[in-house]
């Protein structure tokens, strides 16, 4: 596993060694002793299957004090992940980092507390795991709907299922 940074503080990309044979792969997926960087403790695992491409789902976080880091993997199929910052003191606050995610390219993403996360699937049959740092709390749940004209996401693809709930999220307001 080789943690890599990008140009928004504390989100990285997580490469994973593939170990291939005739049997199959095989590959670490999560390993403390690696990313202690990260101060990450698992507190829930989230398992999400999409049986159409196109489908998209959030953008999502929750508030203070449940802020949740989240390492995100795509283990079958593909997906566009698109996380915004919302840290008011970071110098990427309201930016927006975009990432493809795929069983093939052993990539997952780790994204900090303070950030809004959303993916849209690329394909049939998307299957993706999270591994979140913090208890899911209904009251501390908060979401930016994923064509806000103030963040003006462009998507590969215009988003064919989207759930009630993400469709009627209000307007952001900016801060």
């Amino acid at each position: 596993m080789k943690i890599n940074k990008t140009n928004f503080k504390d989100l990285v990309i997580i490469d994973k060694s593939l170990f291939l044979d005739n049997r199959g792969y095989f590959y670490r997926d999560f390993c403390t002793k690696i990313l202690k960087k990260l101060n990450f403790k698992i507190k829930q695992i989230n398992f999400s299957f999409n049986k159409k491409k196109y489908t998209l789902r959030g953008f999502h976080f929750q508030k203070k004090p449940c802020e949740e880091d989240k390492i995100i993997t795509c283990v079958k199929g593909e997906m566009l992940n698109v996380s915004i910052d919302l840290r008011k003191n970071s110098k990427t606050f309201q930016k927006v980092y975009k990432v493809k995610l795929n069983e093939k390219n052993n990539k997952s993403i780790y994204v900090p507390k303070g950030f809004a996360n959303a993916f849209l699937t690329l394909k049939n049959n998307t299957k993706i795991i999270y591994y979140m740092s913090e208890y899911y709390n209904p009251s501390k749940a908060d979401a930016i709907r994923y064509n806000d004209r103030y963040f003006n996401i462009s998507w590969p693809h215009k988003p064919e299922v989207i759930s009630k709930k993400d469709k009627s999220i209000k307007d952001y307001e900016p801060k």
